[in-house]
């Protein structure tokens, strides 16, 4: 699930926060890190159980409406098409699903009944919701498609939700379009013959992965200093104390790729954190610091500082 340009991102919001709490306990802030990388499989299950919960919802309506002692021929008659969904009705009889949801403790929504009452509202109110329940299509891929397009549309774009993900955990704010990326990503593979395969993905693509989250983080901030020193002196028509924290954290991690991770390759590091800094930082960082670690390597170059190897020489 996670790419190396997110674990990036949380190295350098996890290094700004110690930096402003002036905190300098380095396993407390390692463990808040990958803390912060782990809970991002709950937010995972979160917004899954969303579409779990609001066809529950609608469901036991339904029910209820039909017992009434004055039901209307609509109420005793209604039209069950969302409620049978193939997709959404899938996701409540996955077994995996409901055993990461009890393991990981995601009770959020029994919780808090008014945000999926509320989605629900929403959700029956839109044109797609109601096209669909019109619509004599009744074919696995056209349920697939409303699902995804109910998700993508008027589930993940709820400013409401995104509120209450942001009040629940903070640090959940730029995971929320991974997220949401990765969901849909996995709802479009999902076969009518193979329904149940949606399960909670893998959050490291390998153990490099999270030993890079790890080693990152550990060699940023334990030669902090020594980091500084290689851009400090290249900065002559730049006060260091006008220098903003988050570029300065930047750079620290960019040399630090540069000097003490052999195999990443110097393209790839510089393309990472100019990408980085236009979404986290000011709008002149990006040509800040590419102009700073262009000039880096060029020297390092010269002096045979840089020590790459294998992926690393690319």
């Amino acid at each position: 699930m996670l790419n190396r340009r997110h674990i990036r991102v949380k190295i350098l919001q996890t290094i700004y926060a110690m930096h402003q709490s002036g905190s300098e306990e380095l396993e407390k802030e390692e463990k808040f890190l990958f803390s912060s990388l782990e809970s991002i499989q709950n937010l995972y299950l979160i917004m899954v159980s969303v579409l779990m919960e609001i066809r529950r919802k609608e469901e036991e309506f339904l029910e209820i409406a039909a017992k009434k002692h004055l039901a209307t021929e609509k109420d005793k008659n209604p039209n069950k098409k969302f409620i049978k969904n193939r997709v959404l009705v899938s996701l409540d009889k996955n077994n995996l699903l409901a055993d990461n949801l009890e393991k990981f403790k995601i009770i959020n929504w029994k919780q808090n009944d008014d945000m999926i009452l509320l989605l629900l509202e929403e959700t029956k109110k839109s044109k797609l919701y109601i096209d669909y329940l019109a619509s004599k299509e009744n074919s696995f891929e056209d349920d697939k498609q409303f699902v995804a397009k109910l998700f993508e549309e008027v589930i993940a774009t709820n400013e409401k939700l995104f509120d209450y993900l942001e009040d629940f955990r903070l640090t959940w704010v730029d995971d929320i379009p991974l997220v949401n990326t990765m969901f849909l990503k996995q709802l479009k593979t999902l076969e009518e013959s193979n329904l149940f395969i949606l399960g909670i993905p893998t959050l490291y693509k390998d153990a490099e992965d999270k030993d890079f989250a790890k080693d990152l983080f550990r060699k940023t901030v334990l030669n902090e200093q020594d980091l500084a020193k290689e851009y400090l002196d290249r900065t002559p028509n730049w006060d260091p104390e006008r220098i903003s924290e988050i570029d300065t954290i930047m750079l620290k991690m960019a040399i630090c790729e540069f000097l003490r991770f052999p195999s990443i390759p110097i393209k790839v590091t510089i393309n990472e954190y100019l990408e980085i800094a236009k979404e986290y930082a000011t709008p002149k960082s990006s040509i800040f610091i590419n102009g700073i670690l262009d000039n880096l390597v060029k020297e390092y170059q010269k002096t045979n500082k840089l020590n790459k190897t294998g992926r690393g020489l690319m």
